[in-house]
C-alpha cells in the first residue's frame, strides 16, 4: 500500500496562502480571513503560529527572500569567473519576466505600503542588503577598485530592470539590464586597469 504524503502544515498552508495572495493582491489589502480561508485553518491557528498579520508578512518576505537567493545563487554557481557570476544575476531575476504571474518585486510592492521601520520595511532591507552584499563582493573578487560603488549600480540597474518588466510588461528587459550591467561591469575593469 502506498505512502500518503503528509498533509502540509498550518505553517506551510498559512504562508502558501500568504505567498500567494499577498504577491498578487499586497500585504495590506489582504486581509487575515481571506488567508485563513485560502489555508483552510481556523483563525487562532494564524496567531498561535504567527501572533500577528505583521508577522505572517514578515515570514512571507523572508520566503520570498530565501528562494529569490536560492535561485540567484543556484543560477550563478554554472560560471567560473565573478564577471559571468555578475552578469548572472541578471539572468536569474530575468526567468520570472516572462511568466503571466509576475507582479513585479515582492519587496518593493511590500515596502510601497510598510510603515517606517515596521516588520515589513526590516525584511525588505535585509534582502536589499543581501543583495547589495553579493554585488560588492563579487565586484571585489572581479577586481573593480571601488566595488560598493559598481554595487550600487548594479543594484539601481536591478531595480530598474524588475520596475521595467511589470510595468512595461517587458519580458526582455532582463537582456538590456544585463547588456547594461556589462558595459558598467567592463568600464570599472577598464579605469581598473588604467590605474595599474
Amino acid at each position: 500500500m502506498a505512502k500518503s504524503a503528509a498533509k502540509p502544515s498550518a505553517r506551510e498552508r498559512l504562508l502558501g496562502a500568504a505567498d500567494e495572495l499577498f504577491y498578487r493582491e499586497g500585504v495590506r489589502t489582504v486581509g487575515i480571513d481571506r488567508i485563513i480561508e485560502q489555508a483552510g485553518v481556523a483563525k487562532a491557528s494564524l496567531y498561535n503560529t504567527f501572533g500577528s498579520k505583521e508577522e505572517l508578512i514578515r515570514a512571507y518576505l523572508e520566503g520570498r527572500h530565501a528562494s529569490v537567493a536560492t535561485r540567484i545563487m543556484k543560477h550563478i554557481e554554472r560560471y567560473d569567473t565573478p564577471r559571468e557570476r555578475i552578469l548572472g544575476v541578471f539572468e536569474a531575476q530575468g526567468q520570472n519576466f516572462g511568466d503571466s504571474r509576475y507582479r513585479g518585486c515582492a519587496f518593493i510592492a511590500a515596502s510601497a505600503e510598510a510603515r517606517p521601520g515596521d516588520l515589513v520595511e526590516q525584511a525588505a532591507d535585509a534582502f536589499r542588503g543581501w543583495l547589495r552584499a553579493l554585488f560588492t563582493e563579487l565586484a571585489e573578487q572581479a577586481g573593480v577598485p571601488e566595488p560598493a560603488t559598481l554595487a550600487r549600480r548594479l543594484h539601481l540597474l536591478y531595480d530598474g530592470a524588475g520596475v521595467s518588466a511589470k510595468m512595461d510588461r517587458d519580458p526582455d528587459a532582463a537582456v538590456a539590464s544585463r547588456s547594461t550591467a556589462e558595459i558598467l561591469l567592463d568600464a570599472a575593469l577598464t579605469s581598473a586597469d588604467a590605474e595599474d
